[in-house]
């Protein structure tokens, strides 16, 4: 049962204003009556009313968080880098997955809304190609951190990486060590980090003068294990003479090298596979998966600390300058190259 103002105010046979002035270490209150307020409320277990302390402060303490999928390795390792630093803050973070779905993002944007969060996170979901609900949360007055998938017009902080500059290194890697038919698996249309990593793949192809063959593009909608296995099957009866695969994401990647694996190519004597995120499988796969490591638990980080310092910045009624913060990748280097 929580315990209230009234009943400590009754213990000790004084009022509940006086009670509320002590806790607040009101000057008016004597040192010896704030001690002996204190002392009790702690025997008692009392907790303040967040709810009024929230109406005072105008602050939930809450912020929302959307994300495409919570099963993924690497939004799992963001959810936790940003709950790290909320704790920290006192904040709730309510988390929402998406689906992938523009209209559930939507949705989910108008509850976080109505719920008086202090401030969202989001990494749009693949589907989401307008981004009227976004402009919303802005004319709300309430701070807006885009993170991951991103979309370059909607005006706010982010946090992402240079997908562009990770998928060159990864295909450019491909190519030095003397594949000269590259194949892409690709994310679909819509996502910022998907357009990115396809032209990453096409600047590293063409800056080594090997042409461009759209037919070594697969273009996947749902980027799951299962399209990795489909595709995979796919380009070994299209293209029998690829000998490298730069692919989205470790997932799918992961799909590829079993059926890879269950059709006897070899790897990577016969075919080079990197892929994308440094997802924990990658490294227990066999053959373990050379990889662009996608650091999530830092953009959780760095993602939250914006939101925070313009949830201050608002209250103290500063100007609000929005910041992209640009983390760098590694590529770690595994058996399925050479």
């Amino acid at each position: 049962m929580l315990v209230t103002l009234k009943q400590i105010a009754e213990e000790l046979g004084i009022s509940i204003t006086t009670v509320s002035k002590a806790l607040k270490d009101y000057p008016d209150v004597s040192k010896k009556t704030r001690k002996l307020v204190r002392e009790t409320a702690s025997l008692l277990n009392y907790k303040p009313n967040a709810f009024a302390v929230n109406l005072r402060t105008k602050e939930s303490k809450t912020i929302g968080l959307i994300i495409p999928e919570i099963v993924h390795h690497f939004f799992s390792s963001v959810i936790k880098g940003i709950i790290s630093q909320a704790e920290k803050k006192g904040y709730l973070v309510i988390t929402l997955q998406s689906n992938e779905s523009y209209e559930l993002e939507k949705k989910q944007i108008d509850l976080l809304l109505n719920k008086r969060v202090d401030g969202i996170l989001i990494s749009l979901a693949n589907g989401t190609g307008d981004f009227k609900h976004l402009t919303e949360v802005a004319e709300n007055d309430v701070p807006l951190v885009m993170f991951d998938k991103i979309a370059k017009v909607v005006k706010c902080s982010k946090v992402i990486i240079d997908d562009r500059k990770a998928a060159y290194k990864a295909t450019e890697y491909l190519i030095k060590i003397g594949c000269k038919r590259i194949a892409h698996f690709r994310g679909p249309l819509l996502p910022q980090n998907s357009i990115d990593r396809f032209l990453g793949y096409k600047e590293a192809l063409a800056n080594y003068n090997i042409a461009y063959d759209s037919s070594l593009v697969y273009l996947l909608d749902k980027m799951s294990f299962e399209e990795g296995k489909f595709f995979a099957k796919k380009l070994i009866e299209d293209h029998k003479d690829v000998d490298g695969v730069f692919i989205n994401t470790d997932l799918v990647a992961i799909g590829a090298i079993a059926e890879f694996n269950n059709q006897g190519i070899q790897i990577p004597e016969a075919l080079n596979i990197v892929g994308f995120s440094n997802w924990f499988m990658s490294s227990v796969i066999s053959p373990s998966l050379t990889t662009v490591d996608q650091p999530g638990f830092e953009m959780g980080k760095k993602a939250f600390k914006l939101l925070y310092k313009e949830i201050k910045d608002r209250k103290k009624n500063k100007t609000i300058t929005f910041k992209k913060v640009v983390l760098d990748t590694d590529l770690i280097l595994r058996d399925s190259t050479k």
